[in-house]
């Protein structure tokens, strides 16, 4: 169920307070949510295979996650040389603390836009 909040004349939902707080593009924020309803680790291919896009788009996006400290990306190391990268979210409550600092700051600067009317 998406919650909205509702600010004087706009409604805001949940998945555009997360994709605003962190400039996401729409597949960026599927793969965040993908990433936060499937708490595991994943390669780009087992990500493109399962969210059915291509495994560039997914390469795209998964870097951009990473960037913005929303995704971590690990090196699991093959037997008989060469390393894979594994993808998973970077915790539930660090995002969330995230997007409460952005809010934070949102609120701050309103404060200060209000104090200098």
């Amino acid at each position: 169920m998406i919650k909205v909040i509702t600010f004087s004349c706009k409604r805001i939902s949940k998945g555009d307070l997360i994709k605003c707080a962190f400039a996401l593009n729409k597949t960026e924020y599927n793969l965040l949510i993908f990433l936060l309803e499937n708490d595991k680790k994943y390669t780009a291919s087992q990500i493109s295979e399962l969210m059915r896009l291509d495994r560039t788009t997914i390469q795209k996006a998964v870097k951009d996650l990473v960037g913005k400290g929303l995704v971590v990306r690990l090196q699991r190391n093959i037997r008989g040389g060469g390393y894979t990268f594994l993808y998973a979210i970077n915790g539930k409550e660090d995002i969330k603390g995230k997007i409460k600092r952005v809010i934070h700051t949102w609120c701050k600067g309103v404060e200060e836009a209000i104090s200098d009317l």
